[in-house]
């Protein structure tokens, strides 16, 4: 079962430079739905991955894929662009270097809103217009699936403000 909120207090305990993506940021901007993982974009920065590496270690982060023989992420999966998917003890975590048509943390976190959580914590959540933008640069099926609901929910918070 994914408990979301105790994997983002590790991260932000750590002091990782991360925004949050994918279902949870939707659900977080108000978009009905469930996920079954939590997906962050994280910087790339030396000194970030050395807090994020610690803060995998405390999740007992390994990847999904033949969990069996407990493969852990190091630095250089983490410093590419790619996709790090990951089990930790509170659920499945996506750790992204990048998204959409390469978009990484550095220009992610200029179309973010901080939201705060029920601990405490304020994090960087992707606004509703750049999800809107990687859903239909992705196209995927699930993408497609998500992008009336993403589309609605912005005109909805447009409309009430």
């Amino acid at each position: 079962m994914l408990n979301f909120e105790a994997i983002l207090e590790v991260l932000a305990r750590h002091r990782v430079d991360f925004v949050l993506v994918g279902g949870v940021a939707a659900v977080l901007h108000g978009v009905p739905g469930t996920t079954f993982d939590l997906d962050i974009v994280q910087s790339r920065d030396p000194a970030n991955i050395d807090r994020l590496l610690s803060a995998l270690r405390e999740l007992d982060a390994i990847y999904r894929i033949q969990p069996s023989r407990r493969l852990v992420p190091n630095a250089s999966h983490l410093t590419s662009g790619g996709h790090n998917l990951l089990l930790t003890k509170f659920g499945p975590l996506d750790v992204l270097g990048t998204i959409g048509h390469g978009h990484a943390w550095n220009e992610l976190i200029e179309h973010c809103n901080s939201l705060p959580l029920d601990n405490g914590l304020t994090i960087a959540v992707l606004n509703l217009p750049m999800q809107i933008t990687v859903k239909e640069e992705v196209a995927g099926e699930k993408d497609n699936i998500m992008l009336p609901l993403l589309r609605r929910t912005l005109e909805e918070t447009n409309r009430q403000s």
